[in-house]
C-alpha cells in the first residue's frame, strides 16, 4: 500500500482547518475530498468511498458523534475526530461510539500524518462502501434497503439486522455469539436458535433455492457469512 492509494475525507466546516489538513495530506500522497458540514459529509462517504475520514466534531448541521454513529451503522473504515473539546468523558463516548482516534484543536501536521499513518496500519486499507451486491442481491446499508432482481424485499427490523451485520463483514464469517450479542446483548449470546429462525426466514426471502443456500452460508459450528 502506497499513500497514492489511500482516499480520506475531510469533514469540516472551518476554511482554515481545511486548507491546512488538506495540503499536509495532499504534500503527503494522499488523495483527498473534503465536506463542510454532515450531510454532505455521509453522502460523500458514500460517493467517494474513503480509506479514512477525518471528522469534525461541531459542525453546523449536526453533532459530530451523531455523524459518527451515522457512519457506524455501515461501515467499519477508521475514523479520526477533530475536536477542540479537551474533556476525557467526551473522549470517552467518542471511543465508545465507534471512533478510532480523536485529535485535540489545535494539533500540529505531523500528529495528524501518524495519527492517519496508525489508523491505517492497524485497521488496513478498507472502503467506506455502502452497497453490497450478490447476481441479483444487493443490500444498501446507507438506504436500509434489500433488493433481489430489483424488487425490494419486505424485511423484519431484525431480518435486516442480521443481513445488515454480514453485508458490513460480508466473505467473513461471522460468529453466531458475535451475531446475537451485537443484535440482542450479551444477555442473548446463548439463545442461538433464535438466530437460525431469522436466518432461515431470511434464506426464504433473498434465496433462489432457501434449502441450497447461495449467499448466506453456514459455517457449522461458528456462524454465518455473505458471500
Amino acid at each position: 500500500m502506497t499513500n497514492q492509494d489511500v482516499r480520506i475525507l475531510l469533514i469540516d466546516d472551518e476554511p482554515t482547518i481545511r486548507n491546512i489538513v488538506r495540503m499536509s495530506l495532499l504534500a503527503e500522497g494522499y488523495k483527498v475530498s473534503e465536506a463542510i458540514d454532515g450531510k454532505s459529509g455521509i453522502a460523500k462517504v458514500a460517493e467517494f468511498h474513503p480509506n479514512l475520514v477525518l471528522l469534525d466534531l461541531g459542525l453546523p448541521d449536526a453533532r459530530g458523534i451523531d455523524v459518527l454513529k451515522e457512519l457506524r451503522q455501515w461501515t467499519r473504515v477508521p475514523i479520526i475526530i477533530l475536536t477542540v473539546a479537551d474533556d476525557e468523558q467526551v473522549k470517552v463516548q467518542l471511543l465508545d461510539a465507534g471512533a478510532d482516534d480523536y485529535l485535540t484543536k489545535p494539533f500540529g501536521t505531523k500528529e495528524l500524518l501518524a495519527r492517519v499513518r496508525v489508523a491505517l496500519r492497524n485497521i488496513g486499507l478498507i472502503e467506506a462502501t455502502p452497497i453490497f451486491v450478490s447476481e441479483d442481491l444487493v443490500v444498501d446499508l446507507s438506504l436500509k434497503k434489500v433488493t433481489v432482481a430489483g424488487h425490494q424485499i419486505k424485511l423484519t427490523t431484525t431480518e435486516y439486522e442480521v443481513i445488515s451485520r454480514l453485508a458490513r463483514d460480508h466473505g467473513k464469517v461471522v460468529s453466531q455469539a458475535q451475531l446475537m450479542k451485537q443484535i440482542w446483548g450479551s444477555l442473548a449470546a446463548e439463545q442461538t436458535h433464535y438466530l437460525r429462525i431469522y436466518v432461515n426466514q431470511l434464506r426464504k426471502k433473498i434465496e433462489k433455492n432457501p434449502s441450497e443456500p447461495k449467499h448466506i452460508l453456514t459455517e457449522p459450528g461458528v456462524g454465518y457469512r455473505l458471500v
